[in-house]
């Protein structure tokens, strides 16, 4: 089950591109919280505050209990993450969506594939991951960091799809057909192209003019 995690937030009542700029000018990035059909309310988080807890939790599958200008946490996933598509690592806007308890929700989860395959380990086969996460739905409480898939049985020509696949408490969405990981034959080698052996040139044989003959 993915750990709770707690971000503190500040309202703010004016929006637009030059207030976005003056509060990360200010150390703080522009957020939206929104959810259960309340109106989407703007806020504002410390930038430093936002990067440290990133680096320490799985931003799609983690619900943050989100404290707005002090008052009592609410339960919220990161629905997005907005970046600077010139510096990557910088964050410019964050989206946050409001769950409940009992209510089920449906979240991105990745697939992390362990051990070895028999496949790779004795047949020299390649493992090819085809999906790298699932959409499930799920009780919040019940929402895990990732899928946990052991591929150590996977032989080559072999795949576990997503029908073979259980995640406690929670429904796939995906389609049951599509392969997640499999093990793929060794490429084979071209062999080796035999030399043609040289043909030898034909005898040109001229028959004699019968004079020809008769002179020798």
């Amino acid at each position: 089950m993915a750990e709770d995690a707690t971000l503190s937030a500040e309202p703010r009542t004016e929006t637009g591109k030059g207030v976005a700029r003056s509060l990360r000018r200010a150390g703080r990035i522009p957020a939206v919280i929104y959810g259960h059909g309340r109106e989407p309310q703007p806020l504002s988080v410390d930038t430093t505050a936002l990067g440290r807890l990133l680096a320490g939790i799985s931003a799609g599958t983690t619900v943050l209990n989100v404290e707005v200008g002090g008052g009592a946490p609410v339960r919220a996933l990161i629905r997005e993450i907005q970046r600077n598509p010139v510096r990557p690592g910088d964050i410019i806007h964050l989206d946050l969506f409001e769950v409940r308890a009992d209510e089920e929700i449906e979240v991105e989860v990745p697939v992390h594939l362990v051990g070895v395959p028999e496949g790779v380990r004795v047949g020299g086969g390649t493992l090819d991951q085809a999906m790298h996460s699932l959409t499930i739905t799920v009780l919040p409480g019940d929402l895990p960091a990732s899928i946990e898939l052991d591929v150590s049985a996977l032989t080559i020509g072999h795949a576990i799809h997503v029908r073979d696949i259980t995640v406690p408490k929670a429904t796939i969405l995906n389609e049951g057909s599509l392969p997640v990981a499999s093990v793929i034959p060794p490429r084979a080698e071209a062999a080796p192209t035999p030399e043609t052996p040289a043909v030898a040139e034909p005898e040109l044989i001229r028959k004699l003019k019968p004079d020809e003959d008769e002179a020798k």
